[in-house]
């Protein structure tokens, strides 16, 4: 039987909406993935970096920029035994800097993608994907990397209808 994973990347804390700061308890991508496991069946892995960035939202872009310009791959707090019992996965992250926040680049090297579906989710304020498609085609090779979906992280809480019909065209 075919299984899903759905591996994900959020950031809780000071985060920006739409020109303003604002302390949030769940991250935007966070709540987007809440929302698929309502409409799927699917085991969920957080992607969680050892040492977090900052709680605080211009000093963590400012980490992230520093960590993208470096192709830093921070260590993962913890890591999936392996994806050989998946098929598709929903890869759901934040943009940062027009891209996948390092730490995803770190989940995406370390497992072997090939025959595998990827399914791109980006929360944005606006940047949409970015290249974070082509990214993660570079990362994964061997996947077959599908249309991702962006999500205005603002409003994550309301991208039911977008979810569903995304996870429909692609057999979920």
């Amino acid at each position: 039987m075919a299984k899903t994973l759905i591996a994900f990347f959020s950031r809780a804390d000071e985060n920006y909406f739409g020109g303003a700061m604002r302390y949030v308890k769940t991250g935007n991508t966070e709540i987007v993935v809440n929302i698929i496991n309502e409409l799927i069946q699917a085991d969920s892995f957080k992607i969680e970096m050892k040492e977090p960035y900052s709680p605080v939202y211009m000093t963590c872009i400012e980490e992230a920029k520093r960590d993208l310009r470096a192709k830093a791959r921070p260590e993962l707090a913890s890591y999936l035994d392996g994806i050989e019992d998946y098929d598709k996965v929903v890869l759901a992250y934040p943009n940062y800097w027009g891209t996948i926040p390092m730490a995803v680049a770190t989940f995406l090297e370390r497992y072997d993608f090939s025959g595998k579906t990827i399914l791109p989710l980006c929360t944005n304020e606006g940047s949409g994907m970015g290249g974070s498609e082509r990214e993660i085609k570079k990362l994964a090779p061997g996947a077959d990397v599908k249309k991702g979906l962006p999500i205005t992280g603002s409003s994550a809480s309301q991208s039911k209808t977008a979810v569903q019909k995304w996870l429909a065209v692609n057999g979920l």
